[in-house]
This record gives C-alpha cells, sequence and structure tokens, in this order.
C-alpha cells in the first residue's frame, strides 16, 4: 500500500512536470508571437500618408504611381505596393489610431493584398522573391492575423515560404540569417513551435568564423567568393538580424547561448564599429555599389548595440559607448589601429578624425560587380583609397557629382571616359599588399599595379596621432595620358587657405593650377608638402546625377548642382619613377599649419620604390616599408636591416629600440629576420634575439601567423 501511494505521488509529480515543462514552452512561444507583433506596431501612423493611400487607390487594388510592369532587376516598384500594405495594416490595427477598425480601410487592405496574390510578381532579382517580399507578407500576417481570411492565408504562406533553408540565397552569409529569421516569424504565425525551434538554432550557428562567404578571421565580412570587402552593407545586416533575434529570445527557453552572442559582439564592436568614422558614420572607403544609392550613407542607429546590450554583459561599457556616441549624447574617445587582412582594409581612429585605405591583391578582387544597375563608376575605389573625416559628413550625398578618376588617395590614368561598367571587378595583380600596426599606430604599402591601365606605383601611408604621410614612389605609366595622384575629393566648405612663396592667399573658385605650394588648408583639413609641390585644385560648383551611377528605377534623374574641393598633383602624361609627399593634417587650423610649416615633427627618411620610410619625432616612431631586403639609418645611432620584403615598426626611447612591429604583406613567409646594430638578447612567445658579436648587430627572428592570420601583425616588447 505504502509503494502504492509512491508511485501514485510520482505520476503526479511527473504529470505535473510534464504539463509545466509544455505550459512554460507554450508561454515562452506565445510571449515571441506578442512581442513581434509589439515591434511591428511600433511605428507612429502617419495620418497624412494613410489618407493619401486611401483616396488615391484604385478600384482593382494599384496605385497610379507605381509601375506593375517592370519586374526587372533595376524595376520592381512592386516593393511600395507592400510596404503601402504593410502601413494600412498597421494603421486599421493599432491601438490609438484614428483608422483602428476602419471599415473602409479593410475593404482597401483586402483589395491591395488581393490584386498581390492574383498577380504573384517575380522579380528578376532572386532578394525580392526570398526576402524582400516574404518580409512584407510574413509581416502583414503577424499584424492582420485572424483580420484575414482563410483563402487570403492560404496564398499568402507559399509566397512567404519562398524564405526557407533550402533557397538559393540562404547561402552561409548575412542572407542566411534573414531567410532564417523570416521562416522563424513564420513558423510563430503558424504556431508551429518545433520547426521555431530548429530555425533558432540555425540562426544561433550561423555566428560563426569562414573562409568563404561570411564572417572572416580577421572581423571583416565577405558576402561572396570574390573577397571584396562586405562588411558595411551584408555584414551589418548579417549582425543586425543576429541581433534582433537574440534580443527577441533572450529570458525564453529559445535564448542564445554565450559562445556566439560574444562572437558576434566581437565582430560588431571590432569589425563593423571600427569600420566606421567615430563609431557612428560609414566608412567611405567600405562602401561598395551602396555609394552611388540617394541618402544611402546616414548615420548608423541605435537598436543593434542597444539589443546586444539587453542580452549579455559581455563588453558593455563599449557597447554603451558606441550607443551615447550615435545618440549625440558624448563624444568620442575611441582610438585604433586595425588592418583586415583579409579584405587589405586599414582603419584609424583618434579622437579628432578618422581615415582608411582600401586596396586589394592578387588574393582578392578590387570591388563589388555592378549589380542591379547599381555602382556604374566604381573602377578604381579600390585603388588605395584614402578618405579623411574630422566630422562624418564630408562626402555626405556626393556621388552625383564626383569626379570617379580622382578619389582621395588614389594614383590613376586619367582618361577621358571610364570603361564600361562590365570592366569594373577586376582580381589583384600584386600581393605585397598590407599593413603593420601595435593597435594604436600602424603603417600601410600597396604595391599597386592598376588591372586597369598600364601603371604601376609603390604607395604607402604613415599614420601617427596628429598627422599621417602619404608617400609615392617609382610611379610610372605607358599611356600617353595625364596620371594623377588625388589628395582629396569632397564638399567644398568654407574658403580654402594656400601658402607659398607669397605668403597666405584665400583661393578663388574656379580650376587652377598651383606653383610652389607649401600647404593647403580647407574645411579643417592641412595638407603639407616637405618639398615645394606644383598642385591643381578645383573649388566650384559641379553638376550630376544620380541616374548616371545608379541605374534603379528609383534612383532621382533630375540633375543636381554641389559645391566641390578637389585637390590633386599631375605626374603627366607617361611618367617614369615620379613621386609624390605629402602630409595631412586633420582638425587643424591656419595658426598650426604655418607652425608645422616652420618646424614639423615628420622626417621623410626614404621615399623610394626599394624602401620608404618616415619617422615622427615626437612619439619616436619609425616605420619602413621595405620592397626588398635592405637596411636604413632610423637615428644617428640607430639602423635596421631586413633579409627580405616586409614591413617594420619601431618604438625608440633615448638610444634604446623599446618595441618592434612586424608583417609581411606577400603573406609567404613563417619568419621575418631583422638586424639592429644595437645589443639585444632576449626571447619570447614570439621572437628570439641574439647578439653578433663579430658583425657587431643584433640578429632577431620573429614568428609570423600563419594560415587564416598570414599577413596579420606581430608586435614584440623588448
Amino acid at each position: 500500500m505504502k509503494n502504492l501511494n509512491y508511485r501514485f505521488f510520482f505520476i503526479v509529480f511527473l504529470c505535473t512536470f510534464s504539463f509545466g515543462m509544455v505550459s512554460g514552452a507554450n508561454s515562452d512561444f506565445d510571449l515571441l508571437r506578442k512581442r513581434f507583433v509589439a515591434e511591428m506596431m511600433q511605428p507612429e501612423i502617419n495620418k497624412a500618408e494613410i489618407i493619401h493611400l486611401m483616396n488615391t487607390i484604385r478600384e482593382d487594388g494599384t496605385w497610379p504611381d507605381i509601375n506593375y510592369t517592370d519586374v526587372s532587376k533595376t524595376g520592381f516598384e512592386h516593393g511600395r505596393h507592400l510596404s503601402n500594405m504593410v502601413a494600412l495594416s498597421r494603421a486599421f490595427k493599432k491601438e490609438g489610431s484614428a483608422f483602428k477598425g476602419n471599415k473602409k480601410l479593410r475593404k482597401i487592405i483586402d483589395s491591395t493584398l488581393n490584386y498581390w496574390l492574383a498577380n504573384d510578381f517575380i522579380c528578376e532579382n532572386w532578394w525580392w522573391n526570398q526576402i524582400g517580399t516574404p518580409t512584407q507578407l510574413v509581416s502583414m500576417l503577424l499584424i492582420m492575423d485572424k483580420d484575414l481570411s482563410k483563402e487570403q492565408i492560404a496564398k499568402t504562406l507559399p509566397m512567404v515560404g519562398r524564405a526557407n533553408l533550402n533557397a538559393t540565397g540562404a547561402r552561409p552569409s548575412g542572407d542566411r540569417i534573414k531567410i532564417a529569421g523570416i521562416l522563424a516569424k513564420t513558423c510563430l504565425f503558424n504556431h508551429d513551435e518545433a520547426q521555431f525551434n530548429d530555425v533558432i538554432r540555425v540562426i544561433e550557428g550561423e555566428i560563426k568564423f569562414s573562409t568563404g562567404r561570411g564572417m572572416q578571421y580577421d572581423f571583416s565580412f565577405h558576402h561572396r567568393e570574390d573577397k571584396v570587402n562586405n562588411t558595411l552593407s551584408y555584414g551589418t545586416g548579417y549582425a543586425d538580424a543576429f541581433a534582433e533575434w537574440a534580443a527577441s529570445v533572450a529570458g525564453t527557453r529559445y535564448k542564445f547561448s554565450d559562445q556566439p552572442l560574444r562572437q558576434l559582439i566581437d565582430y560588431y564592436l571590432d569589425g563593423i564599429c571600427k569600420m566606421m568614422v567615430f563609431g557612428k558614420y560609414p566608412d567611405p572607403g567600405a562602401m561598395n555599389r551602396d555609394i552611388t544609392r540617394f541618402d544611402g550613407h546616414p548615420a548608423f542607429g541605435t537598436a543593434t548595440p542597444e539589443r546586444l546590450l539587453g542580452t549579455t554583459t559581455y563588453r558593455k561599457a563599449e557597447l554603451e559607448e558606441i550607443v551615447k556616441i550615435r545618440k549625440g549624447e558624448a563624444i568620442t574617445t575611441l582610438s585604433h589601429s586595425t588592418f583586415y587582412w583579409q579584405s587589405e582594409h586599414f582603419t584609424f581612429q583618434c579622437p579628432d578624425y578618422f581615415t582608411s585605405v582600401r586596396m586589394y591583391s592578387s588574393r582578392i578582387c578590387n570591388m563589388e560587380e555592378p549589380y542591379n544597375g547599381e555602382g556604374l563608376m566604381n573602377h578604381h575605389r579600390g585603388d588605395g583609397t584614402n578618405y579623411i573625416s574630422c566630422k562624418g559628413d564630408e562626402y555626405y550625398n556626393i556621388s552625383p557629382v564626383y569626379d570617379w578618376q580622382k578619389i582621395p588617395g588614389t594614383t590613376i590614368v586619367q582618361k577621358p571616359s571610364l570603361p564600361s561598367e562590365k570592366e569594373i571587378q577586376k582580381k589583384g595583380l600584386t600581393d605585397f599588399v598590407g599593413a603593420v600596426t601595435n593597435g594604436k599606430t600602424g603603417a600601410v604599402a600597396f604595391d599597386f599595379k592598376s588591372p586597369h591601365d598600364p601603371l604601376h606605383a609603390k604607395k604607402a601611408w604613415f599614420f601617427f596621432d596628429h598627422e599621417y604621410v602619404c608617400l609615392g614612389a617609382g610611379i610610372s605609366s605607358d599611356a600617353k595620358l595625364p596620371v594623377a595622384t588625388t589628395m582629396n575629393q569632397c564638399l567644398l566648405r568654407g574658403d580654402v587657405i594656400a601658402n607659398g612663396a607669397n605668403g597666405n592667399t584665400i583661393v578663388k573658385q574656379g580650376v587652377q593650377e598651383m606653383n610652389n605650394v607649401r600647404w593647403i588648408l580647407h574645411d579643417g583639413i592641412g595638407y603639407l608638402f616637405p618639398k615645394h609641390q606644383k598642385v591643381n585644385l578645383s573649388a566650384q560648383a559641379e553638376t550630376g546625377s544620380w541616374y548616371k551611377i545608379n541605374h534603379q528605377a528609383d534612383s532621382p534623374k533630375e540633375e543636381i548642382t554641389s559645391e566641390v574641393f578637389k585637390l590633386w598633383i599631375n605626374h603627366g602624361s607617361q611618367p617614369q619613377d615620379s613621386t609624390y609627399e605629402y602630409i595631412v593634417f586633420p582638425s587643424t587650423t591656419r595658426q598650426q599649419m604655418e607652425q608645422y610649416s616652420k618646424k614639423g615633427s615628420i622626417e621623410v627618411l626614404s621615399n623610394t620604390a626599394f624602401i620608404q620610410a618616415v619617422k615622427q619625432l615626437d612619439s619616436n616612431i619609425c616605420q619602413v616599408v621595405f620592397y626588398q631586403s635592405g637596411e636604413i639609418q632610423i637615428s644617428n645611432d640607430l639602423k635596421i636591416g631586413i633579409d627580405s620584403p616586409g614591413l617594420v615598426m619601431a618604438i625608440t626611447e633615448g638610444s634604446n629600440l623599446k618595441e618592434i612591429s612586424v608583417s609581411d604583406p606577400s603573406r609567404k613567409l613563417g619568419r621575418i629576420h631583422l638586424t639592429v646594430n644595437k645589443k639585444i638578447e632576449s626571447s619570447g612567445d614570439h621572437f628570439i634575439s641574439s647578439w653578433n658579436k663579430e658583425k657587431g648587430i643584433s640578429e632577431i627572428s620573429v614568428g609570423l601567423p600563419q594560415t587564416v592570420y598570414a599577413g596579420k601583425s606581430v608586435t614584440v616588447k623588448l
């Protein structure tokens, strides 16, 4: 009898426990459904817009200002029909809306949806069919819910179902997470908890490193096999989609584990945010065809970092700083020197300025193809592009009036016109492309050989806290056309001041050639020439249109005019072994430029096709690009040598060598071997140094990262 009682209570316990498990699971599932509906209902109702949509709709459920015939990659205005449907549905269902439960609006919603269901528009661009259209339709399903008929739901679900894990677009990359997210919302609508759980695990599993498409080991992002840097486009969508789901399932049985959350936050802070100006604005150099979209590069919002903050305390202070910066509640204190060796992209951030260098090598392609009629003039946007920002909006919406052969930082043959857009994407022709950095400062080297023109050059950049140095050597071209190195092309703001033989002058509007220039100052950015330089300068209104560079149907066709500043050096036609030297002083004044020109803190040690080297005298930092084995005197009593090509950064303290950073841009070496004419006997995790008494030198051997980390820098503390 006693055993029977135990068995009875045990069965009751199991039933109660099992019911609690099921009840808890259902509770979490229902909670998530309500969360997503609530999020979709958040946008404010634009009363005037809703009235306009209701008044202009035709009897067949269409709007007169939408082209329903063109389903091409550059057309498909049908997306506006879908967004209109969602806006009307929100107005019909939202509490407090003046249109809530409106019978006339209900009929309009039915007519717009029925028109779509009767036609099932398919775009030539797969994205619409598998992401764009399903996203809008599943939103409408969740918002309208039981206010839709069973027949409408039955016809809508197969269209939403084109977003599935076997879809062609669901390849490992940002789009797989987006498609999985649409599928998860469909599961919420269908009350399919089992499949929902499976899809959530797929989303969680997408946060991983990849050697193909997806998140790279340097925290950049590749969407395609061309290895073009897509961190601020597809890579940002990838992070946004994951963060949305991470925040939504937080606190439920579906929550993500710590490892993918931490990896995503590392990627967001060290990949995405470090490729932004002050962690807020997109680096123009990291943009691809999106740079030709009207209003396509505004400041980033706070949704993703705020969502990540709601999931974990990992790197909380850094995420909070990003949120405050984007809200305008804090001035950036960000500082970093970051090289993305998988994407040949370098960024440098100080509290006062941000700059970057975009390159390509025989390992990657130069630029994204002009998919769907966008980015039609991007041929040279990877040729050592060097944008500079002190505010973040210096290049905002400048693209329609841009001279696409005078891109900041580049050396380009000035052709009468650019080749066909079919000739934009090219593989690099040299492998000596890279950077050396210790995380705070760094140098960049680009053994540049143009895949478009018979032009080659050795280009290097050297970055310090208050200035950076740009060197070019061995500039040679066989084309019977001028070759130009452009220092900047940005929006014209305020006076342009030039300093030369006759002192300071305010430059007049127009295009002019100026001789014996010492420095130029515009919009708080100074350009100083260690050797007096002949330069070309343009400060005038330029005219163009968005449609010239982007053939999407919604690309504005009217001509616009903007005031533009351009500064460049003309190397002439068919130059042979030409050079350039200039120093950029961001966030500066006329008085400071006058002081710099009298007593600077920069010494250019060498600018040849064999060695390019710069020393910053205040910080005792010397950065050297060795295109071949050699040696260089970096101070009166200190000489550094190398037995192979490579990059070296040395920090000295008095006559002693304090720190060395090295890298191998060619990615061929296992170790770098240096010589220093100082006695250094030391060893560490990555290096060993021994004194050669007979030669009077220390021989330093530094182990280099391999496989997916080849090209990354190594820093040795001596």
